[in-house]
């Protein structure tokens, strides 16, 4: 190989393309196709995500026909100027012709793909931008382009006529896209869709582009790109031997099978290097694709063996199909990590029924149905995307909808992995760390347990029939494995009225209609008791024996001190309403909030509903949340002796609660009673209420007269009283913050923070600079005011960052440090004496432990019910990020911060800091401007370059 020869081909071959516009042409259309997708096909402002996924999503294809355009004329035009024979008598190699070319096209390409970095400078200015994907993304580019000019030169080696050269070379590359891509592999079985998305171009340049540089990927574009390079060196060849028939005689047969031999050592490298999977670089900022240093030290620490087994199905969802051979690879990271003390398994129960039912009965994995929309038809398959943790006797099942999440927009659907390494990790912690077994804790407590079903087995639907033998069953089981510490009874309630009563008015346990007139009717409640506690029992799914012994296991562990944290939650309960009929209990009217909570934290956590009207919060309780409630004294006395205790607090606490309806919006006065606590911790929650322009959308009701009628409509519309708050008001570095995306603060006030001695503050969140605050508590638009938008600041309204959250951490004094206790008696003093209303019985604590933590979001409704729901009607959007950053804030308060630094590296995006329409027009247009800058550039310089170069003969090279 000479590199001068090289380097002079190279010369003249890019001096060609800018002989005639046919270059500045290409590179014109490429540029602005590239920018009309970016900023207008795929609504990159609407999409308000700080990267340039849309720029590499088209680049495939687009290169594709970058690529064909640039190589149809560089062997076609030699042959039919009749320049080829001369090119090849001259004293140069053919694989330095070859290569000369092939370097001159690579430039013309990598020219194209530097014009484009205008777009990640725009986005890095916007926002926090990774540039990990997006350097992968570049060099997924001119990997992807050296395959697609190798097969260029290759066809246009075999042909005079350039269009021909062009359709052919297009021909291909799409083909080799599409054999990947999810268009093509939708149709066929898990596996073979992965060795198909294996040999695509398009789903190898995805794998890089996402910021992981693959050694696997690496060597396949490589291996292709050699492979085709030898192969046009070949068909030149075969050109030169043409014209000599007797040397040609007996070369031909070596030259054929040194490219057999290439070929076959293609499929080798690519074959051998498959299960390779270790052999990669993370580009990502936060190492999103690989496992941390946390997720080591936990595998590092387990006693027994790990099992991780994947349950995937040949035929699932085309979304779901291209994300199981990432969770294959970052499972085997495990293993591999796992230094012996994890094994990870692949299972597809559609393919054997007796592990099918096994699954279902002892872990209750069940297949999910997805629906497909095919070609000429829609049809509903039957799919297992789930992933079995075990360890010891505990195991925790991972479902799709914990590992994935939804992004939709107008003209897209896109299907991604959650925080794969977090939700793996904290289901290893839960069962390796968070347990133990239940045997060892029932002996160790000395518990008992009772389990008793009350069933009316002659009243029971068919359906229903199976379940008091499976119920015996179970127990039988567990009665066994916890060496008789559970007691297993089943009672008939059919025709004991007085136990019917009894079971209603203790448990709520009322008989259930077995048809639909409610005629005949049947009893089947499952009761837990340890000790003074009891919970019913709601098994899931079919009432398997897999569900059955779920649910009674679970119901076990949340009644037995040892196992999981507790959380307890104090909010509004509903107002007694008087019963319809004599003689029955009176029924809570409404429904309770923060009900979404309770079920979110009940898969790590024991949530327990406190009413504190002791004046004591129960000792087993691990973090104590305070929401939208009302306190009497003796629950102020509760929460403040807790907090005394060194106890971890979590108040969602505004100046407001807010009730919202079809009626309309209404805001009174949150309660004081929590307001003077907190205030006396050092937090004084402001009576006003947060209103700023950067906001997330809420559906508003909205009134319009026409003539003499009336018309209510919902609007989705700006309101500013949810501030949307990103990561510029974040607190840098804190712990809590670690994954959140962003969060809406609901109907929020501002925080004043009163420093404290021994006490460590720290702002959590903070509002946008030109945020408002209004004392008006009129929450609805007003569009006669204000037509615009409905809201609108005063003249005299004063602009600023507003503190909306904070965190604290040391020794709090009292509330009642001077106050005497609702549940001790005082001695007796003179009125007016403050000190002497203090308790003096010395038991409440005056001053707080060190240990003492507490929150306070300045809003009532911030993990509400009403902001759960729109969360899911809006498809999560900005409300995605209350519910991460609740369960961070009680891993914080637990001071269990390792899985948030794992949390912190998942894929949640990063947002553009907010712009209005003038502002990205005018960022748009600049790109444009600097492409045609760019573009004009290139001509003058071709221009002038063109004019003073002399020609360079070939033969003196």
């Amino acid at each position: 190989m000479n590199t001068a020869s090289i380097l002079t081909t190279a010369r003249k071959e890019l001096r060609s393309y800018f002989l005639s516009p046919v270059a500045l042409i290409f590179l014109g259309v490429f540029l602005v196709a590239t920018l009309f997708i970016f900023f207008t096909y795929s609504k990159f402002f609407a999409r308000n995500l700080a990267d340039v996924r849309p720029l590499f999503n088209w680049l495939p294809l687009l290169l594709i026909f970058l690529v064909s355009a640039v190589t149809m004329r560089q062997w076609s035009e030699e042959q039919k100027m009749g320049t080829l024979e001369i090119l090849l008598t001259l004293p140069i190699k053919t694989s330095d012709l070859v290569l000369g070319k092939f370097v001159a096209g690579m430039a013309l390409v990598g020219l194209a793909l530097a014009l484009t970095l205008p777009l990640p400078i725009t986005v890095s200015l916007l926002g926090e931008l990774d540039w990990g994907p997006v350097i992968g993304g570049y060099v997924a580019a001119l990997l992807l382009a050296s395959t697609y000019m190798a097969i260029g030169l290759c066809v246009s080696a075999r042909t005079d006529n350039q269009i021909v050269a062009l359709m052919v070379t297009a021909i291909l590359g799409g083909f080799l896209y599409l054999l990947g891509s999810d268009a093509l592999t939708g149709f066929f079985a898990t596996e073979t869709a992965e060795v198909l998305r294996g040999l695509g171009t398009g789903s190898r340049f995805s794998s890089i582009e996402r910021g992981v540089l693959d050694l696997r990927d690496l060597a396949y574009y490589g291996s292709l790109t050699v492979f085709f390079l030898l192969l046009n060196v070949h068909f030149l060849e075969m050109k030169r031997l043409d014209k000599q028939p007797a040397e040609g005689n007996s070369r031909r047969p070596v030259m054929l099978t040194t490219v057999a031999l290439a070929g076959l050592n293609v499929l080798a490298v690519n074959l051998w290097l498959a299960p390779v999977t270790s052999a990669r670089a993370d580009l990502t900022v936060d190492g999103e694709y690989s496992i941390s240093d946390v997720t080591e030290g936990i595998l590092a620490r387990l006693d027994e063996p790990l099992v991780i087994q994947g349950f995937f199905s040949e035929k699932t969802h085309p979304l779901l199909s291209p994300l199981v051979p990432r969770i294959r690879d970052f499972l085997t990271e495990y293993e591999v990590r796992g230094s012996g003390n994890v094994k990870v398994e692949f299972f597809d129960p559609n393919k054997d029924e007796a592990l099918e039912e096994e699954i279902s009965d002892q872990y209750g994995i069940k297949s999910v149905p997805f629906r497909i929309s095919e070609r000429h038809e829609e049809s509903v398959v039957n799919s297992y995307f789930h992933i079995l943790i075990k360890y010891g006797d505990e195991y925790e099942v991972l479902q799709f909808g914990d590992l994935i999440e939804v992004y939709a927009d107008d003209t897209d659907v896109q299907v991604r992995l959650r925080s794969l390494e977090y939700d793996i990790t904290r289901a290893i912690k839960k069962v390796s760390q968070g347990f133990q077994s239940l045997e060892s804790v029932l002996a160790r407590n000395d518990s008992k347990v009772e389990v008793t079903a009350y069933v009316t087995p002659d009243a029971l639907p068919p359906e229903f029939a199976d379940v008091p033998k499976r119920l015996q069953t179970v127990a039988d089981e567990l009665a066994e494995k916890t060496g008789g510490r559970i007691k297993y009874e089943a009672i008939d309630p059919g025709g004991d009225q007085a136990l019917q009563q009894r079971l209603q008015q203790q448990y709520g346990f009322r008989p259930m209609a077995a048809d639909l007139f409610g005629q005949k009717t049947f009893y089947l409640h499952i009761l837990v008791k340890s000790g003074d506690r009891a919970e019913q029992v709601f098994p899931q799914g079919d009432l398997s024996e897999g569900d059955l012994r779920t649910s009674i296991e679970a119901s076990i562990k949340r009644l037995t001190p040892g196992f999981l944290k507790t959380v307890g939650l104090v909010t509004k309960s509903p107002a007694p309403q008087q019963p319809q009929f004599p003689g029955m209990p009176p029924q809570p009217h409404g429904r309770t909030d923060y009900r979404q909570v309770e079920q979110m934290l009940g898969a790590d956590f024991t949530v327990r509903r406190l009413e504190l009207d002791d004046g004591v919060v129960p000792g087993d309780i691990d973090v104590l949340i305070v929401g939208k409630t009302e306190l009497d004294e003796k629950a102020q006395f509760a929460i403040d002796q807790y907090l005394m205790r060194g106890g971890a607090v979590i108040a969602f606490a505004g100046a407001y609660d807010v009730n919202a309806d079809r009626q309309g919006i209404t805001a009174q006065s949150a309660d004081g009673k929590l307001l003077d606590l907190l205030d006396t911790y050092g937090v004084k929650v402001q009576q006003s209420l947060v209103m700023d322009p950067q906001n997330t959308a809420f559906p508003v009701p909205v009134r319009e007269q026409r003539g003499p009628y009336v018309f209510e409509r919902i609007e989705m519309i700006p309101y500013p009283f949810f501030a949307d708050i990103r990561r510029e008001g974040f607190a840098e570095g804190h712990a809590a913050l670690a994954g959140v995306p962003s969060v809406a603060m609901t109907w929020a006030s501002p925080i004043e923070l009163k420093p404290i001695d021994g006490v460590e503050q720290q702002t959590l969140l903070r509002t946008s600079p030109d945020t408002w605050l209004q004392t008006s508590t009129s929450l609805q638009p007003d569009f006669q005011q204000w037509p615009e938008g409905g809201f609108g600041k005063a003249e005299d309204a004063k602009t600023g960052e507003q503190i909306v959250a904070v965190t604290e951490h040391g020794s709090f004094p009292s509330y009642f440090a001077d106050r005497p206790s609702p549940i001790f008696v005082p001695d007796a003093k003179p009125e007016g004496d403050l000190e002497a209303k203090a308790d003096r019985t010395g038991r409440t604590m005056k001053t707080s432990t060190p240990e003492a933590r507490l929150v306070v979001v300045a809003s009532s409704e911030f993990a509400g019910d009403l902001v759960g729901q729109l969360g899911m009607q809006m498809g999560g959007g900005g409300y995605r990020g209350n519910a991460i950053l609740v369960r961070n804030l009680i891993d914080w308060t637990l001071e269990d911060t390792d899985l948030l630094t794992i949390r912190s590296a998942g894929a949640f995006a990063r947002t553009l800091k907010p712009l209005d329409e003038e502002e990205r027009t005018t960022y748009e247009v600049v790109n444009y401007a600097i492409v045609l800058a760019a573009l004009i550039g290139v001509l003058v310089l071709a221009t002038t370059r063109r004019k003073m170069a002399r020609p360079i003969p070939l033969e003196n090279a």
